[in-house]
Formats: C-alpha cells, structure tokens, sequence
C-alpha cells in the first residue's frame, strides 16, 4: 500500500467515525462522585441529615438560614428517636452540633421566633440570648483568627529551622 492509498483509508476511515457520532452521540463518561463510606462520616453530620429529612422547617438545608429552635427542642425530638433511627446520643450531638456557628448564632437576634420541629412558632429569642449568640460569634472568629496566625506560624517555622542551619559542604 502506497502512502495515497493509507491517506484515502484514513479519510475514509474518519468519515466513517464521524458518521457514526452524528447517529449516535454518546455522552461523555464521567467519573462517580467518591462516596464516603458510613464509617468515615462525621457522627455529628450523620445525625442532622435525618432531622434535615423529617423537619425541614426546623433543620433547613444550606444555603437556608438556620433557624432559632425552640427551648427544650431535645426533648421533644426524643419522641422522634425510632422514626429518625439515631440514638440518644446521636440526637444529642446532631442538636448541639447544629446550634453552634456562625449560621446559628447569626439566626439568634433578639425577638426573632423560635420555632419547634413543626416549623411552627414557639417562643422568641430574648435579648440575653441575642447578646450571648452575638459574643460566641465574636468569640469564635477570634478562635479562628489565632488559628490561622498559629498555622501560619508553623508553616513559616519549619523554612525558618531550615534556613538558620549551616549548609553542608
């Protein structure tokens, strides 16, 4: 075969290909999305995926604001335990876990409604409450600003270390 001849089968070979697409597009594959495995999976998240489920009005999906729960929302949860199909103790974490950060604490401004599991109104956030919330947020930015200094400083530590020894000769 001469180098025309393998150009017209390759022409026609491509011609052929392109035929084929035009018939039957195939989407791209796509890899699956890497799912973690029970285990590996935060408790306390484990535990607020089933109060997301059964009480959206109380326990809003992100990007929703959260909402500011009723006093006593644990025990009337409890109730819940055999329909949720976590433990106390995964009950307990899943509330507390939920009512702290800056979602929470942003949602606890004085005279806002505290609702019960329902959605329903139950309560108010008094204005005690609204100050606390407003100082565990500041406190907990300023967690986070020492954080980040101390992470800075740790990375920096090690290149400083570095730089101090003599160089082998």
């Amino acid at each position: 075969m001469g180098f025309e001849q393998l150009a017209e089968l390759r022409d026609r070979l491509r011609a052929e290909k392109d035929q084929a697409k035009a018939v039957s597009p195939q989407p791209p594959k796509r890899k699956p999305a890497p799912q973690a495995k029970p285990r590996e999976q935060d408790p306390a998240v484990a535990a607020i995926w089933p109060l997301q489920k059964h009480f959206p009005l109380a326990f809003p999906v992100n990007p929703a604001p959260k909402v500011p729960l009723k006093e006593g929302i644990f025990k009337d949860a409890e109730q819940h335990l055999e329909l949720l199909g976590i433990t106390r103790e995964q009950l307990k974490l899943g509330i507390s876990t939920w009512c702290r950060g800056s979602r929470y604490w942003a949602s606890m401004v004085e005279d806002a409604p505290r609702l019960d599991l329902n959605g329903q109104p139950a309560g108010s956030v008094t204005a005690a409450q609204a100050l606390h919330a407003k100082q565990q947020a500041s406190r907990q930015r300023s967690q986070d600003r020492r954080n980040r200094a101390k992470a800075k400083a740790s990375v920096a530590a090690p290149a400083a270390d570095a730089a101090a020894q003599p160089a082998c000769d």
